[in-house]
């Protein structure tokens, strides 16, 4: 029976330390951080590259604004997606970053009509490094694919560019406030500008408050609008659909008003 208690007992203080955001071990023998050189990562930073005299970043400032006048700066100096995603792993104002596996940066393809933009990324895309996947994309793909869309396309016509609007995943999987969406919303305006496609689905809220600075997604889904010289749809999140699938219905005559515009 006490070899039975302590499984359980050991069982229930992993799932603790699971919801409370715990997502990976350490070794098994002790560290002494404090005799840890603290060396930031080099970056592949093509030589050709606006961005590469660019050494060394600020650290975080409490200005939202002298964080996002810096984020400006290194995002008008890509002239390509690649130099982007550099210029994004540089910034180091954003606290975000410090807790965060990997940069969060596109799927898909860059030339697609479609550009979809989700919010900030979940526990899984942290892990891997793209946005939508696991369970939500697995639901993003079929939602597309039910218009003849795909992530996995080369034909501009039938793909579509999948971003985030926060690159980092925020801890424990929280909403980024809006500070933090303001000081990246540079790198994103810039994202939209070197895709340039036809047209832009949001997913969510976070999404919607960088693009169209509002919130209440329940209000105005599935109503077009403009922002950043773009056709603009915005539509639930995933996630709200696997919550409340009844909505499903609601994203069916999005996804077929999207349809309509592409004249698929």
């Amino acid at each position: 029976m006490s070899d039975l208690q302590d499984f359980y007992d050991a069982k229930s203080a992993l799932e603790w330390q699971y919801e409370i955001g715990v997502d990976e071990t350490i070794s098994d023998l002790p560290i002494n951080r404090y005799e840890i050189q603290n060396i930031p990562p080099k970056l592949k930073i093509s030589a050709k590259s606006n961005i590469a005299h660019v050494a060394v970043m600020p650290d975080m400032l409490s200005s939202k604004e002298t964080a996002s006048s810096v984020a400006k700066m290194l995002a008008e100096k890509c002239n390509n997606l690649s130099e982007l995603r550099d210029a994004m792993g540089l910034f180091e104002m954003c606290s975000l970053k410090k807790g965060a596996k990997k940069l969060v940066f596109s799927d898909g393809l860059s030339k697609s009509r479609v550009m979809v933009i989700g919010e900030s990324p979940s526990r899984e895309e942290d892990i891997e490094g793209k946005p939508f996947v696991g369970t939500e994309g697995e639901l993003v793909d079929k939602m597309f694919q039910a218009i003849g869309l795909s992530r996995d396309s080369n034909e501009p016509n039938e793909a579509i560019y999948i971003t985030t609007a926060i690159p980092w995943r925020p801890p424990q999987s929280r909403d980024p406030n809006s500070d933090e969406i303001a000081m990246m919303l540079p790198f994103l305006k810039r994202h939209i500008e070197l895709v340039n496609p036809d047209f832009i689905v949001l997913m969510g809220n976070i999404a919607c408050s960088a693009v169209l600075n509002k919130v209440g997604i329940n209000k105005f889904r599935g109503e077009w609008t403009e922002a950043f010289g773009k056709q603009i749809l915005p539509m639930l999140h995933p996630r709200s659909l696997l919550k409340d699938p009844i909505r499903k219905r609601d994203t069916w005559n999005d996804l077929l008003s999207l349809k309509e515009r592409l004249k698929l």
